[in-house]
């Protein structure tokens, strides 16, 4: 998502969306990912690797590594860079069940 589409969204009035995850209000705005949502609240991690309960959030934001998965309404495995906001989404963290660890740390599993 470009800077520009969130500055455009903000000037037109539309309200930010409404989330919460693990029990914290997080706000986003219209066309914003659940992933820079987050990030934008200083949230940066939201799930461990299996073996060594290293966390995990954005590492490549486009989708290809697994590192952003996150719970959506509760629907594990989704891929929070992924995901648009929508108002009133649950959001929970997820503890390592995911595909692959990402990241390069060599924690696989």
């Amino acid at each position: 998502m470009s800077h520009a589409r969130s500055e455009r969204s903000t000037r037109s009035g539309a309200p930010p969306y409404r989330l919460t995850f693990d029990g914290t209000a997080v706000t986003a705005l219209p066309g914003q990912s659940v992933g820079a949502a987050l990030m934008a609240a200083g949230i940066v991690a939201w799930r461990t690797t299996r073996r060594e309960g290293r966390p995990r959030g954005l590492f490549c934001g486009i989708g290809v590594c697994f590192d952003c998965l996150i719970t959506v309404d509760g629907r594990p495995g989704q891929r929070a860079c992924l995901v648009p906001a929508r108002d009133g989404m649950r959001l929970s963290a997820e503890g390592g069940e995911g595909e692959g660890e990402g990241g390069g740390d060599g924690d696989v599993g």
